[in-house]
């Protein structure tokens, strides 16, 4: 039976969905609609009786208080005044999470399971009253209901739908060939033949990588071996998918790791670097932890999914930051939650396994409210900002994991392609079953078991997609669509499996899938062999290579022992989690992969993980100069401080975070939102992992992409002094505090299409310099970190390139939660403290943006004096001295004093002749200078001398008193009094803007 179940409100019920939508198509596409309904659509198809399709619609797919249903036209059946339906469902082979949920229901109903040629799938209908054309309404479906790339949509009007009465009933089913066959690829062509074959194939592989395959395979004793199994000399597609996901740049990180000749024109330096991992991260960390000698809380590091700390004896914790940019630029909504829910499996398949505790997430978008014509296929910013935002809230909220760090940066350049950073914390016990929970190894004779989801063609290609840029190829397969309901129940029963032992080792099928997972397991014992025919798979039709390579979601990899696999596979049923076994891990030194018994890949090992040399790179050195900032004469700098708070980069993001559960599992501390009204933005969060004890976690991050227009090296030591300076400022010390590196690059590589590659990948060179200088002078260690290095726009000779970014992300133990500070000024006479030394530093500041201009003196970091601030400020709020701190960051001090007195709802009165400051001569310069390491303290006035004493040659200078009158009132340079605003309006322009 192929049927329909429409289910809508009922008409006297409100329609809050489709007044939102009504809203939407308004404010986005300036369309006016007198009114949207909409309707929920089941197709089944299924072998059930008529009497069986009512029961369902009855029962599991209504609410009978406030819904009807129908199994014809729902729409003429309640006679809904409308001029336009349309109708978005996904397409063939897409994730339908709510589609799955119905098939489950509908399976309980009949009491058996369905069939793999049952299932459920859902749609939406909307329908539309106003005066419109079919071109609008055409263009609402394809501009604002539906992303062609993933979804259809079907448009009728009024008069059309009651000629055919409703929509009909079809499955959106994926049709295929069941026969699989591995193709033979002959690679002993010319040049130009070898990388058709890699540009055609999405396989991202250069002319130098393809050449060393081809020779590999010309190997007299590789051909011997691989007729041994079955092979001949031409490789297979399956081989030719595993070399391209395992050495793209995604996976392999083939930039960080080049031999790179640098070369800066300025001070005539000339020096090679054998690899930016390894000279500017890997050996930070390692000189860092010798210092720590016998008090090293680093327990593993560069080595797993996720970095991993001591938390308390019996505790450590792991961390993860990863980007999902490329499938974001293409399904916002589908490449979002997949992020959010991908770097949840990090932390989760690390060691022998974490509890999730916390979430982050930061964005970098275009504005909103972007105008200039888009290019092709690039998707509007609004609309990307609202389908990232809903799939990580759908992706973290459903999974009960709480969002408790994030920011929004806003960007022109970002239109080419987004920024989506998610991170993940998760906690383990210090010992699992009397082992180091940091530690875990697969040995040979373990069993292959994949767990979790099933494998689709969804995610096919993303790891090779995501090392080009944004281009007119790019392939719809890339996108995947995650389901958190699955993972949360895979997570519950292997964590189960974890206290019971039964499995060696565990990691995330991420990039590359089964070849990405399989084969790095396979490293602790030498080899594996894998039948690919055995595993579960979303529908048929799937070949071999695509069943290797697939990212379809919800997946781990674990090796489990011959004598545990019966209870592990008991206890899987047990809690309905699907788990499988695929094959064996052994010590052949061979990645050997099998269909039906008949050998598809045979690759040796080494030569998958290490058979690819070094890149060799040039980058070059010239720094840039902008014309001068022209400063007004005469400026209003009540004014000018409405306009700053308003802007995109300091105005509230509280619109996105409300929609963030930050207090599901109840160990949230300092909130994303705090204050008197708790609507102030939180500089960190704090969190108790352990709900029986007051020891917490301080989560902080640091970004600012602006200040890359003018050098790199500073711009990503701002953003890790302002990922320590927010941890600080909230209540964290230096001395049990770990950062993590995710750096965003445009191509860095000199090609026809990027030549200007040797001045960028300079760029990165020297914002790698300033990493390891900071986590060094600061005594931070980078535990883990990423990098996505082709964030690029290129089509139709139009290219966008993102600004240079580094998201440093640090996590903090807080010995008292008690103890932590928020950033709300909180008592009327409590005096006001700037610390840090204010200098003439406007360029790629707020300020300058607002005048039109970049400038050139760009904040610069002194992390030797920072770092005797940040301690003398934290031994101070250990002993309770400080009533509140505010990290100053984008807009400098005036907009950090308005922010922390309309957060606790009151008044600062600021004399700027008492600040610190060097060569600065105009009141808006000091007020607007972005200049790093600094923060606005409260002090009671009964702690003022002790407070003082603590800050003794740390730069701390008194400049006001909090009052209780809600206002704003400074004094300039000259003892003038140069601003005066109340409060309360200039908290109304920082909410206006995003206030959607």
């Amino acid at each position: 039976m192929l049927a329909r179940i429409e289910v809508g409100l009922k008409t006297r019920v409100n329609d809050s969905y489709g007044e939102a939508t009504g809203k939407r198509i308004a404010a986005d596409l300036q369309l006016a609609v007198d009114e949207v309904r909409t309707i929920k659509v089941f197709t089944v198809e299924a072998d059930i009786t008529p009497e069986q399709l009512q029961a369902a619609a009855a029962g599991p797919y209504c609410d009978p208080v406030t819904q009807d249903y129908s199994l014809d036209a729902l729409a003429l059946r309640q006679e809904l005044p409308f001029d336009w339906c349309i109708e978005v469902g996904f397409r063939p082979g897409v994730t339908d999470n709510e589609g799955r949920t119905a098939s489950q229901a509908l399976a309980l109903l009949l009491g058996r399971p369905l069939s793999d040629r049952e299932a459920v799938y859902t749609s939406m209908q909307y329908l539309l009253k106003g005066e419109l054309s079919r071109e609008q309404a055409t263009t609402i479906a394809a501009k604002l209901l539906a992303n062609e790339l993933i979804e259809r949509f079907t448009i009728l009007s009024h008069q059309e739908f009651v000629d055919q009465g409703g929509i009909p009933a079809y499955a959106p089913r994926v049709t295929g060939d069941d026969q699989w066959r591995v193709a033979e690829i002959d690679l002993n062509v010319d040049d130009d033949t070898l990388q058709k074959i890699s540009r055609d194939g999405v396989l991202a592989l250069t002319l130098d990588e393809m050449q060393v395959i081809r020779d590999h395979l010309q190997d007299p004793q590789v051909v011997k071996q691989r007729r041994r199994v079955g092979l001949g000399e031409k490789i297979t597609d399956v081989e030719l998918e595993v070399l391209a996901q395992s050495w793209s740049e995604h996976c392999k990180h083939k930039i960080f790791n080049a031999e790179i000749h640098y070369e800066d024109t300025a001070s005539g330096q000339q020096t090679v670097f054998h690899s930016l991992f390894d000279t500017f991260i890997k050996a930070p960390t390692a000189e860092i932890r010798r210092r720590m000698g016998d008090n090293d809380w680093c327990l593993s590091v560069f080595k797993d999914n996720a970095g991993v700390i001591r938390f308390t004896q019996d505790w450590n914790v792991a961390f993860k930051v990863e980007t999902h940019n490329s499938p974001s630029a293409l399904d916002p909504y589908g490449g979002a939650l997949t992020g959010i829910v991908g770097v949840n499996r990090d932390p989760f398949g690390t060691g022998m396994g974490a509890k999730l505790i916390a979430n982050t997430d930061v964005f970098c978008f275009a504005s909103p409210f972007y105008e200039d014509p888009l290019p092709a296929r690039l998707l509007h910013p609004k609309r990307i900002f609202e389908g990232v935002r809903l799939g990580v809230e759908h992706g973290g909220n459903k999974s009960g994991i709480p969002t408790v760090n994030g920011s929004l940066v806003f960007d022109s350049r970002f239109a080419g392609k987004p920024l989506v950073f998610c991170g993940t914390v998760g906690i383990m016990p210090a010992l699992v079953n009397g082992r180091p929970s940091e530690h875990k190894k697969a040995n040979p004779g373990d069993l292959i078991v994949m767990t979790g989801g099933r494998i689709g063609k969804d995610g096919i290609h993303g790891a090779t997609f995501s090392s080009e840029e944004l281009h007119e190829g790019s392939p719809a397969t890339a996108v995947q669509i995650g389901d958190p309901i699955t993972q949360k129940r895979m997570f519950d029963c292997l964590l189960k499996a974890r206290d019971l032992g039964l499995y060696s080792c565990i990691t995330d099928n991420g990039a590359g899938g089964l070849s990405s997972s399989v084969g790095e397991m396979a490293e602790d014992t030498g080899g594996f062999e894998l039948h690919l025919d055995k595993a579960p798979l979303k529908y048929p039709g799937l070949q071999p290579w695509e069943i290797m390579i697939s990212e379809a979601q919800e997946r781990m990899t674990l090796a489990v022992p011959p004598g545990k696999i019966d209870e592990f596979m008991a206890l899987c049923q047990r809690m309905e989690v699907e788990a499988t076994v695929l094959g064996t891990f052994t010590d052949s030194g061979k990645f050997h992969v099998l269909y039906q018994g008949q050998t598809v890949a045979c690759l040796e090992m080494a030569f998958v993980h290490h058979g690819l040399p070094p890149m060799q790179l040039s980058a070059r050195w010239t720094p840039p100069v902008h014309p001068e900032l022209q400063l007004p004469d005469h400026p209003d700098l009540g004014a000018e401080l409405h306009t700053l708070l308003g802007r995109l980069n300091v105005c509230s993001k509280e619109y996105v975070v409300r929609q963030y559960d930050h207090e599901v599992q109840a160990g949230s501390v300092v909130k994303p939102l705090t204050g008197a009204a708790n609507d102030g933005p939180s500089d960190a969060a704090v969190i108790r992992p352990l709900l029986d004890s007051c020891q917490g976690l301080v989560i902080a991050h640091g970004i600012c992409p602006k200040y890359s227009d003018i050098d790199t090296y500073h711009m990503a030591a701002c953003a890790v002094d302002e990922a320590i300076r927010n941890a600080v400022a909230t209540g964290a010390g230096l001395n049990h505090m770990a950062g993590l590196d995710n750096f965003c690059w445009c191509d860095p590589v000199l090609s026809e299409k990027t030549p200007d590659g040797p001045y960028k990948l300079a760029q990165l060179v020297r914002a790698n310099q300033a990493l390891a200088a900071c986590a060094v002078a600061f005594g931070v260690p980078c535990i883990s970190g990423k990098d996505s290095m082709k964030n690029d726009y290129m089509m139709n000779n139009v290219k966008i390139s993102i600004p240079p970014t580094l998201l440093f992300s640090v996590v903090a133990k807080i010995d008292d939660v008690n103890r932590a500070v928020t950033m709300d000024a909180k008592k009327p006479g409590d005096l006001v403290y700037l610390l840090g030394t204010t200098y003439d530093e406007l360029g790629g500041s707020e300020y300058a943006a607002l005048l039109g201009g970049v400038g050139n003196n760009v904040p610069k970091v002194n992390p030797e004096t920072a770092r005797r601030r940040y301690e003398a400020l934290h031994q101070a709020m250990t002993r309770g001295l400080v009533a509140s701190a505010h990290d100053l960051s984008d807009g400098g001090l005036a907009v950090a004093a308005a922010e922390s007195a309309f957060a606790g709802g009151l008044g600062l009165d600021i004399d700027l002749g008492l600040a610190l400051t060097q060569e600065v001569y105009r009141d808006d310069v000091l007020l607007f200078s972005e200049s790093a390491s600094r923060l606005l303290v409260t002090v009671a006035p009964a702690d003022a001398d002790a407070f003082e004493q603590t800050m003794a040659g740390a730069e701390c200078s008194r400049i006001g008193v909090v009052t209780s009158e809600p206002v704003l009132r400074i004094s300039g340079l000259g003892g003038e009094t140069v601003l005066v605003e109340r409060i309360e309006d200039l908290k109304k322009s920082w909410q206006t803007t995003l206030d959607f």
